[in-house]
């Protein structure tokens, strides 16, 4: 006579089997798949489940809390709903693999002028982590072919530093910006949303503590409170984002020499002041901006147009970048 409880023994061992299997495959994959990332030259790299944990939920409540002051201003795009659920954004979505590129060189420009934000001083950040995780979406096709696979890098919908907090690459600072321990936060982000269910990482606990250099030292109060950052405040938004015809006179007085971006509450973070530097060709400064000057107000539109091709500093349109040059004359702070 059979034995039913032998059977079903033998089958619950079978199926445990099989599941520590699968549960190793996917922690090797996992572990593969990151270390593919660092190898493409990425900086740091992790992975988030969807729909990931209830730390989520808060970031997406903040999100809602600093739409509804209306801090975002223009950027009207920031509004989309799509950011709030990630699972829109490719049918079937499981997991997250989180890169942060390390954007900051030893030829970066020490400013004493005309200022330009460290972050574009190089080729075009979109582009660049774009292709490296082009070549690890080839690469995922090889080793798991029914695996789909979504790039988003800055332009899609999605709740960037929540998702790379989600993935253990460091915390969301008092300046808003991502923290590294080691790296610091010089570093843009990209993202590939998967199909294929992956062993997650850690996230990391803020390690801001009682520091608010960021806070204290932004000219123009900005951050108004931990975490939250008044875009009309902002020094960056107004130079980058805002289409207005001329500067608030607030911003203006403070604007201390930046045309393009600031650097402030990231150059005063006492997590940057030992973040090792990237000196790939990709983080080269362009000339034309380590030798930005008054004279430059003088460029037609076709030599602005020339100098910003294949950068990220394209989205500032010429009458902006005279704008911003014009507004630096009035301030009394720098001599040009």
């Amino acid at each position: 006579m059979v034995c039913l409880s032998k059977i079903t023994f033998k089958r619950n061992s079978v199926h445990n089997k099989v599941m520590i299997n699968k549960h190793r495959e996917k922690k090797e994959f996992s572990k593969r798949l990151k270390e593919k990332a660092i190898n493409e030259g990425f900086t740091i790299s992790g992975i988030a489940l969807i729909p990931g944990s209830s730390r989520l939920k808060l970031r997406t409540n903040a999100l809602e809390r600093w739409l509804s002051n209306n801090y975002h201003g223009e950027m009207k795009w920031m509004e989309a709903d799509r950011r709030k659920n990630i699972s829109s954004l490719l049918e079937g979505a499981k997991s997250v693999l989180s890169v942060g590129f390390t954007y900051i060189s030893s030829q970066n420009k020490e400013e004493k002028t005309l200022k330009v934000g460290k972050f574009s001083q190089g080729d075009d950040y979109h582009k660049v982590i774009y292709k490296k995780l082009k070549n690890i979406g080839k690469w995922i096709n090889l080793e798991i072919p029914d695996c789909k696979w979504k790039i988003c890098v800055d332009t899609s919908p999605l709740l960037e530093k929540a998702w790379a907090e989600e993935s253990g690459l460091g915390w969301i600072g008092k300046n808003s910006n991502l923290i590294n321990k080691k790296h610091g936060s010089w570093f843009t982000l990209g993202f590939m949303i998967l199909t294929e269910e992956l062993v997650p990482d850690k996230p990391q606990q803020s390690l801001c503590g009682k520091c608010e250099r960021c806070i204290v030292e932004c000219p123009t109060k900005a951050i108004v409170q931990p975490f939250v950052i008044q875009s009309d405040l902002c020094i960056a938004y107004h130079t980058i984002e805002s289409r207005k015809k001329t500067i608030p006179k607030k911003i203006e007085k403070n604007l201390n020499g930046w045309v393009a971006g600031c650097d402030i509450c990231q150059d005063v973070c006492p997590w940057n002041k030992s973040a090792p530097v990237n000196n790939t060709f990709e983080n080269t400064p362009k000339e034309w901006i380590k030798n930005l000057n008054v004279d430059s107000l003088s460029w037609d539109d076709k030599t602005w147009k020339e100098n910003l091709k294949g950068t990220t500093l394209k989205r500032i349109k010429p009458w902006m970048w005279r704008r911003n040059i014009k507004a630096n004359l009035k301030n009394q702070k720098i001599n040009i």
